[in-house]
């Protein structure tokens, strides 16, 4: 878990309107949130998969086919 030490600016009504976190602390957030965006894209692929497979050649030659 992170920890964070956010300062909250507020607007003219005393509402708190913008959030300023230390360097660190919001390249960690981004940092767990490409990790989660990367899972996310994982369990979308797993749903998708048939089980069929080809080998690295046949796909190199498909590709070259393709590149021609």
């Amino acid at each position: 878990m992170i920890t964070l030490h956010p300062q909250f600016i507020k607007d003219a009504n005393g509402d708190k309107a913008l959030v300023v976190l230390p360097a660190k602390e919001f390249d960690s957030i981004m940092e767990e949130l490409d990790e989660l965006e990367d899972i996310r894209l994982y369990d979308e692929a797993k749903k998708e998969d048939t089980g069929e497979r080809i080998s690295f050649s046949d796909y190199v030659k498909t590709r070259e086919s393709k590149d021609a």
